[in-house]
C-alpha cells in the first residue's frame, strides 16, 4: 500500500510544501507582479541564465523523486500492473519510477497554467496557520496510534475519535475565519461611509492624505464643476498675492 493513501495528510502537506519550496505558481512570489521578466534574475544572461533555470527544474525533479520514493511506492509498479508477476523485474522498475516523477512534474506545470498567484500574506497564513498545525497534529496522532497498537489496544476507536476531534478543530477554524472576514468586510463598509443612517455613501476627499488617491468601492467623488474649481483657485491666488482681480465674462475673447 502506498504511503500516499495511508498517510494522506502528510502527502498533501508535502505536495503544497514542495510547490512553495521550488517557487512555482501559485507560490512564485520572488517574481515581481508588474514586470514582464523575473526581477530576481535580470542580472543573469547567457550561460548563467540557463544554469539558473536548469537549477530550478533540477529542484523540481528532486522533490518529485523524493515524493515518489516516500509516498508513491518508489520503483514498484502501480496496482493494476502489479498483478503481473514480472512487473517489478528487469528494467520495469526504472520505467515506473520515471513515470511517477514525470506525473508529478506534470502537476507542477498544470498548477502554473491553472491557479493565479497568491499574495505573500496568504502564503504565510497557509504555512503558519494551516500546514504546520496540521502536520504537528498528524504526527502526534500517528505516533499515538502506533504506540497503542504496540500495546494491543484497539486503534479503530482511537482513529474515529481522533478524526472527530480533527474535524471539529477544522470546522471551528473555518467558522472563526468566516466571522473574522465578515467583520472585516463590515468595517470596510463603515469606513467607506455606507452606513444605514446616512442612506448614501458620503463624499470622498481625494486629497485627504495629501496625495491624490482613487475612491474605494462605495465612495464617490464630490461633484465640483471645472469652472467653479478654476474660480476658486483664482480667488485663492488673488487673496494670497493681494491683487484685485476682475472676473472675466463668459464668452469674452480676452
Amino acid at each position: 500500500l502506498w504511503f500516499a493513501v495511508a498517510l494522506l495528510p502528510s502527502f498533501v502537506v508535502y505536495l503544497v510544501a514542495m510547490v512553495g519550496e521550488t517557487n512555482r505558481a501559485p507560490f512564485d512570489l520572488p517574481e515581481a507582479e508588474g514586470e514582464l521578466v523575473g526581477g530576481f534574475h535580470t542580472e543573469y544572461s547567457s550561460l548563467k541564465f540557463a544554469l539558473f533555470f536548469l537549477a530550478e527544474y533540477i529542484n523540481m525533479v528532486t522533490v518529485s523523486a523524493l515524493a515518489t520514493t516516500l509516498f508513491l511506492g518508489g520503483w514498484r509498479a502501480p496496482w493494476p500492473v502489479s498483478l503481473w508477476a514480472g512487473a517489478n523485474s528487469g528494467w520495469w522498475p526504472v520505467v515506473w519510477f520515471l513515470a511517477k516523477v514525470l506525473a508529478l512534474i506534470f502537476v507542477f506545470i498544470w498548477l502554473r497554467g491553472t491557479l493565479p498567484r497568491l499574495r505573500y500574506d496568504q502564503f504565510m497564513k497557509l504555512g503558519w496557520k494551516v500546514l504546520i498545525p496540521v502536520s504537528l497534529l498528524w504526527i502526534v496522532l500517528v505516533a499515538t496510534v502506533r504506540a497503542l497498537r504496540n500495546q494491543g489496544v484497539d486503534t479503530q476507536r482511537v482513529l474515529v475519535l481522533g478524526a472527530g476531534v480533527l474535524a471539529a478543530v477544522i470546522l471551528a477554524s473555518l467558522v472563526v475565519d468566516l466571522v473574522a472576514a465578515r467583520r472585516e468586510k463590515q468595517a470596510k463598509r463603515a469606513a467607506a461611509g455606507g452606513s444605514a443612517l446616512a442612506g448614501r455613501p458620503r463624499e470622498f476627499d481625494p486629497m485627504a492624505g495629501g496625495f491624490p488617491v482613487p475612491p474605494l468601492p462605495g465612495q464617490q467623488l464630490p461633484a465640483v464643476p471645472r469652472r467653479a474649481r478654476a474660480r476658486a483657485v483664482t480667488a485663492t491666488a488673488t487673496t494670497t498675492t493681494g491683487a484685485v482681480g476682475v472676473p472675466e465674462r463668459e464668452g469674452s475673447g480676452a
